[in-house]
């Protein structure tokens, strides 16, 4: 049975929702749920909005958490100005726990949107107790100096917003700790780090 809570659009009618929102608009951002299993939908959008005469200054962006093979990329990148990259997690059982799945993929992507010019930023998820310790800090230093020290990184604060699950058991990021995983980041060479309003 269909979830009477989702709403299902095509392509046109979010091209229609776009013109009528167009002066306050700067660009579309696809994320999710995860917007990169459904590809072919994202390709068509992004190529639709470049064709459009009204709509063609917007940017087209993808928030994801990289579990992207290479030939996925290679096909969205041409109409894509930029992606948002979530990492989990750096010590693999911490982001098997976190994701069910290896981060090997989400770093891979990393790399390839990196090499493309289209990595507009690595998200990091402080989640105290888990992967605000020295260890996953270093891990992230290490790679984004390995990206380029000057990649921009956006830690965000875990919270129970939107949770479910054991998650709901888990300590919420305090201003403090996030303030100490700048600073760290920040003894580690890496500068362009935003935080977030906790």
């Amino acid at each position: 049975s269909a979830n009477p809570m989702v709403r299902e659009y095509g392509v046109e009618e979010i091209l229609e929702l776009a013109r009528e929102h167009r002066p306050f608009l700067s660009g579309i951002t696809v994320s999710g749920g995860e917007p990169t299993v459904q590809l072919d939908f994202v390709i068509d959008l992004f190529q639709a909005i470049r064709a459009d005469e009204e709509l063609a200054g917007l940017t087209c962006f993808i928030d994801s958490n990289g579990h992207v093979g290479a030939s996925g990329w290679e096909s969205v990148l041409p109409v894509t100005d930029g992606v948002m990259l979530d990492i989990k997690g750096f010590a693999d059982p911490a982001h098997r726990a976190l994701t069910g799945q290896q981060n090997a993929m989400s770093l891979e992507s990393a790399r390839i949107l990196n090499a493309a010019g289209k990595l507009y930023e690595l998200r990091f998820l402080l989640i105290p107790g888990k992967t605000d310790n020295d260890a996953e800090l270093d891990s992230l230093a290490g790679f984004v100096k390995e990206l380029g020290s000057d990649t921009r990184v956006r830690l965000n604060a875990f919270q129970h917003h939107g949770v479910k699950g054991k998650a709901l058991g888990w300590e919420k990021m305090s201003e403090a700790g996030v303030d100490q995983a700048a600073e760290s980041l920040s003894a580690a060479g890496i500068d362009n780090v935003i935080t977030p309003a906790v």
